[in-house]
């Protein structure tokens, strides 16, 4: 028997040890995950030279594997992610996940299925969240502006702080937590690399409920196989 494959795509460095269990976890062992990254064989130098953010480009973070936090630019890095896109469908994988909650304009698959959190997560929280104040965790401070254009075209208008899921500094979630926990009734981690061992924190710190972006993707995911 044919073993179902599905394809994740992380904007840094594969794999992802953090969060490839919460995908599996869904998966239950019915397909195998095949893990790529857009940084793979850079080192840190390297992405800081040839995809540190400009003036005026939209800032993303992700994860080296080494487990160091890199930042870049999405106009830089989309490129590469179309190429890594266009590589797993000419392997033949059929559904491919983009582990990024970041707004992507413009990529494409011909065949496979592309399933990009920016396009799910927003519409789901606003149905799911309706008249409730949303919170939004996010991990760099320049994201909290930048993000707004994604959540106000449904009708949503968070309250966003930053903390991220790449340093071991749990004081930056406390301060976030305490932003929050006055604002929102509800909390959103807006990134994939946030881990069930961060909602759980978010969750003590804030009182709230807290809704993890690559779990939700995650359970979207195992549907398609």
């Amino acid at each position: 028997m044919t073993v179902k494959r599905i394809g994740m795509i992380t904007i840094g460095q594969a794999p992802r040890p953090d969060v490839a269990p919460i995908v599996e976890k869904y998966l239950a062992g019915r397909a195998e995950l095949v893990q790529a990254g857009v940084l793979d064989g850079m080192t840190k130098q390297e992405v800081e030279e040839r995809l540190s953010p400009g003036p005026g480009e939209y800032v993303l973070t992700s994860r080296m594997v080494n487990g160091d936090a890199a930042v870049m630019s999405r106009e830089k890095i989309q490129p590469i992610l179309q190429r890594k896109i266009e590589d797993m469908e000419n392997s033949g994988i059929q559904t491919i996940l983009l582990l990024c909650t970041g707004v992507f304009p413009g990529l494409s698959a011909t065949k496979a299925f592309l399933i990009e959190p920016d396009h799910v997560i927003p519409p789901t929280v606003a149905a799911m969240v309706k008249g409730s104040r949303l919170g939004v965790l996010v991990p760099l401070v320049e994201q909290k502006e930048a993000l707004k254009d994604k959540y106000h075209p449904h009708g949503l208008f968070p309250v966003f702080a930053a903390a991220s899921p790449y340093k071991n500094d749990v004081e930056s979630f406390r301060e976030a937590c305490a932003e929050l926990k006055e604002k929102a009734d509800i909390v959103l981690l807006d990134c994939m690399g946030y881990t069930e061992e961060a909602r759980e924190l978010v969750s003590d710190l804030t009182g709230m409920p807290v809704i993890l972006s690559n779990a939700m993707m995650a359970k979207l995911v195992s549907e398609m196989i």
